[in-house]
């Protein structure tokens, strides 16, 4: 990242889109193909598939998918949900039935869903009730008349009433007994609702019963202690949304009727207990697009639609496809007021990075041009700082620097405290021209630096050129090692053809900018750390008649407008670069340039978005 092209802003563009890339050694490929995801959070990236599986099965609600197509190729979603009356636990998610089941056990009017499929598969309401007298308790619930049976032969004068008819269905007080209770005073009063007759009146509880079977919404009072001993009443109420259809004595009766009907649940006592809406909902925005019993099918619907994410009842998106476009910029200068002019009128821009900080000398001591100003500018604008830290591009001072441990401590310190203390967000490091013999040194350098940073919360990122594969472990950069270490790897994707070149040719043609981030993904480096850089300049290549190279200079993309105008170029489309080239004649020279306009950025976006690069 050459220092005098970085006055231009030079946007990056960060894309969350898909598509695997292919790397340049198969031997030695490791471009990543898997992601990890809890819900819809990236973890990690993975180019093995079964390190990603068993890096996910740490984490629950967690899933592995294919990086390029999302196809969820694992995941350990829970296939089953156990539920009290309608509240559930976090840890009430279970693999299989029999997990559920067993805690379920444990807890009375409890429910298990199939997430997959809609409604119960099993509960443990009560479907019988024992009473001894007017009298009964809370645990006097039974799943079946056997259970109900045995508790109430330790009773005397007991009996059980059927909750899904509300019968009296079995007693253990005996004829004469029952015929003695008929001669006692009548205290037993029938009502259905606000209404009684003179002959809805009884000495005996059973005969009250029988008569309340008779009439819906009916009670029983006993007259002489006004209490409530009865009631025919139906608390299973079915709705589809929000219309009430019918009402039941007993659940199954309201299961039955709910499972004719979509979009179905049962209400009982104000609480939605049972429902059959698909768990999986696709939304686009916040509108809802779809219903899916299954993640399968709620994936293959929801990729059909930008911006669109599944979720669970309980507002829990699990996947989305959301687009963040995350835009850095470079300043090149230091001054504050340079730096609010260049970003107050950039729309979308997420980080910037003014050129602060500089290496002093092989001591590792700290040129400081930080500016407070400027970091209040770019909080105000809601932009996050990430200042440029160079080592004047001097190969020999950089590699006694980096051979000095004390003078890498100095350096990191004083860069991490004067950092912190400003409140900026991260730490961009720029060392270029380094020696081949300072690779270990470096690499050792910016652990020291990120271990400390982090200590602060600050993310480093580190720029690298973009080079060739085929001599990387030659240079000073280690791209495998620093991948693991940095939160963003810079790929400098420019100066294919630079200053020094010895004939012309384009500042980064599309296709070895792609090789680029083939060559990048291959070494390891994880697509979600990896940003692609875009020329904001062009070069123009001055030659003799006899076509011999004069010179170049650079020329921002704001000024190439300016030079088209005045020089009326012939524009031809290169093949080669995949860009227009411009030539003209002036002062007996003949001039060439490659054009970077708005059509080849958006080609390189294209480019970020097909791999699917963090930036």
């Amino acid at each position: 990242m050459k220092q005098k092209f970085k006055t231009a802003m030079t946007i990056l563009i960060g894309i969350a889109l898909c598509q695997t890339a292919a790397g340049t050694s198969l031997a030695a490929d490791k471009t990543s193909k898997f992601r990890v995801y809890q819900d819809n959070q990236l973890l990690m990236e993975f180019y093995d598939q079964a390190k990603a599986k068993a890096y996910a099965a740490q984490f629950s609600d967690s899933h592995v998918e294919l990086i390029g197509s999302r196809q969820w190729i694992w995941d350990n979603y829970p296939n089953y949900r156990l539920y009290q009356y309608d509240s559930s636990m976090p840890n009430w998610e279970f693999a299989t039935l029999d997990a559920a089941k067993k805690e379920a056990a444990n807890w009375g009017h409890a429910s298990i869903r199939d997430l997959h499929t809609g409604g119960w598969v099993w509960n443990n309401y009560p479907h019988y009730r024992l009473y001894q007298g007017e009298a009964t308790l809370d645990n006097w619930e039974f799943a079946t008349l056997n259970e109900a049976k045995a508790e109430a032969a330790k009773w005397s004068r007991a009996h059980i009433i059927d909750l899904n008819t509300n019968e009296w269905v079995w007693d253990n007080i005996g004829d004469n007994e029952k015929s003695a209770l008929r001669d006692g005073p009548k205290v037993y009063r029938v009502v259905q609702q606000n209404y009684t007759q003179d002959d809805w009146t009884f000495a005996y509880l059973e005969d009250a019963v029988n008569e309340a079977l008779q009439w819906s919404h009916s009670s029983i009072v006993n007259t002489q202690s006004g209490e409530t001993v009865y009631r025919n009443s139906t608390p299973y109420a079915v709705y589809q949304n929000q219309t009430e259809l019918a009402s039941f004595a007993g659940l199954n009766d309201a299961i039955a009727e709910a499972q004719k009907w979509a979009h179905a649940s049962i209400v009982s006592d104000g609480r939605a207990i049972w429902n059959n809406t698909p768990y999986f909902a696709v939304y686009q925005h916040e509108d809802k697009i779809g219903e899916f019993a299954a993640i399968p099918q709620a994936l293959n619907y929801a990729q059909q639609y930008s911006n669109s994410s599944i979720r669970t009842p309980d507002g829990i998106s699990i996947w989305d496809n959301y687009r963040k476009l995350q835009y850095w910029g470079w300043n090149g200068v230091s001054d504050a007021g340079k730096i609010k002019d260049q970003t107050a009128h950039v729309i979308g821009l997420d980080v910037d990075s003014p050129s602060w900080f500089v290496l002093a000398d092989s001591s590792g001591k700290l040129t400081d041009n930080s500016n407070v100003q400027a970091v209040q500018t770019l909080k105000q604008q809601g932009v996050a700082i990430h200042p440029l830290v160079s080592n004047q591009f001097d190969g020999a001072l950089s590699s006694a620097f980096l051979a000095n441990p004390a003078a890498r401590q100095n350096f990191v310190k004083a860069l991490v405290d004067r950092s912190s203390a400003l409140g900026v967000d991260g730490i961009n490091i720029d060392f270029e021209s380094l020696n081949a013999n300072s690779r270990a040194n470096f690499t050792a350098f910016i652990k020291e630096l990120a271990d400390y940073a982090h200590q602060y919360e600050l993310s480093v990122s580190v720029d690298l050129p973009r080079g060739s594969a085929a001599w990387n472990a030659k240079t000073a950069f280690d791209h495998e090692q620093l991948s693991g270490i940095v939160d963003y790897i810079v790929t400098m994707a420019y100066d294919q053809y630079y200053q020094g070149s010895t004939s012309p040719g384009s500042v980064s043609g599309l296709s070895w900018a792609e090789e680029g981030i083939q060559e990048f993904l291959a070494y390891g480096i994880p697509r979600d750390k990896l940003i692609l850089g875009i020329p904001f300049y062009v070069r123009e290549w001055k030659l003799q008649d006899d076509g011999k190279l004069v010179g170049s200079r650079a020329v921002y993309m704001k000024d190439v407008p300016a030079l088209v105008a005045a020089k009326k170029p012939v524009m031809a489309w290169d093949e080669q670069f995949q860009q227009y080239r411009g030539e003209y004649t002036d002062g007996g020279y003949h001039y060439v340039f490659w054009l970077e306009d708005q059509a080849t950025v958006e080609q390189r976006i294209a480019l970020a978005k097909e791999y699917d690069l963090a930036g």
